[in-house]
């Protein structure tokens, strides 16, 4: 394994107990410089990932990377999360006074509790890395990733994210519960508490980078991509999705899997890379017929993915 992605992937460990697989695809996501939707129940640490994250990254004067939480409400307002350009009264002239957005790591919690119009203020930053006020653009320092989350247990005081919205997280993921000797070993010690105030940083923002730009040159054979390439297709002909994945989710797909071969120790893809991830980065993108439920996405798209890496393959 990659000295860096071992020392990203064990500091986060100590805080997030039992999880090993999520935070191998976590890892992925944003060394493939992708953002992350995690959709789960309360209680269960998303918002503590974020945090955590942003404890293990410094620069290189041992300052830690700029990390800000935005909470979604309902009165939230697009300029609260972008900035605004105010008037100063001292040199009569207008100043821009930056968003939370322009950070290297930005926590969204419970994105899917504001509006569509405030949803859409993240929509330029995400695809384009730069946010635009007036005549003027503005980009966040690099590394720049966005952690959103969202409770999918509750209706009442929510808006569900629009496809444009979707469309710009690399991979969907999901926690879950842990084991009963993690869930033991959290109650013990309170890592989020006890250990997350401790943490010291673990690597530097140019050894963060550099380790991204490692993921992209990861090799993937031409048969692997011609299989990507048949699973993103499928989904826009199959008679259950009304709504198939873009050209964007191919290229998320291709460069999570590179970097999730990078977090396993390969400087190549496989097979079983593609099959791990095409439920994750292709399933919050994709629309269901009325005929179906939302939940039944993922045996779809499971299915289409083996049948096309089984035709590549043999």
């Amino acid at each position: 394994m990659n000295e860096s992605v071992k020392k990203l992937l064990d500091g986060i460990q100590k805080v997030i107990r039992g999880k090993q697989e999520f935070l191998e695809l976590l890892t992925a996501c944003v060394l493939a410089k992708g953002h992350v939707l995690i959709e789960d129940n309360p209680g269960l640490g998303k918002t503590t990932v974020a945090k955590t994250l942003a404890r293990l990254i410094a620069d290189e004067d041992g300052s830690p990377l700029v990390c800000k939480r935005i909470q979604f409400t309902p009165d939230l307002l697009p300029y609260d999360i972008t900035g605004v350009d105010v008037f100063d009264p001292e040199t009569r002239m207008f100043r821009f006074v930056p968003g939370p957005v322009l950070a290297n790591i930005v926590l969204a919690d419970e994105i899917n509790r504001t509006t569509p119009k405030t949803q859409s203020a993240l929509l330029e930053v995400m695809a384009e890395r730069q946010v635009t006020i007036g005549n003027a653009s503005y980009k966040p320092k690099e590394p720049f990733f966005v952690i959103a989350t969202e409770n999918p247990v509750e209706s009442e005081g929510t808006f569900p994210l629009p496809a444009a919205q979707l469309d710009r997280f690399m991979v969907r993921l999901s926690m879950g519960y842990p084991d009963r000797d993690a869930e033991l070993a959290i109650l013990e010690d309170n890592p989020a508490e006890n250990v997350l105030s401790e943490l010291e940083p673990v690597m530097t923002r140019t050894e963060f980078l550099q380790t991204q730009a490692d993921a992209g040159g990861v090799f993937c054979h031409q048969t692997l991509k011609e299989a990507i390439i048949d699973i993103i297709r499928a989904t826009r002909v199959h008679e259950n999705i009304t709504l198939g994945a873009s050209p964007r989710a191919g290229l998320h797909f291709l460069a999570a899997v590179k970097a999730l071969a990078l977090v396993r120790g390969r400087d190549f893809v496989i097979d079983e890379d593609v099959a791990i991830l095409c439920a994750p980065a292709l399933c919050h993108r994709l629309k269901t017929s009325r005929s179906i439920k939302s939940a039944d996405i993922f045996p779809i798209i499971r299915r289409i993915c083996m049948e096309s890496l089984e035709e590549r393959i043999a």
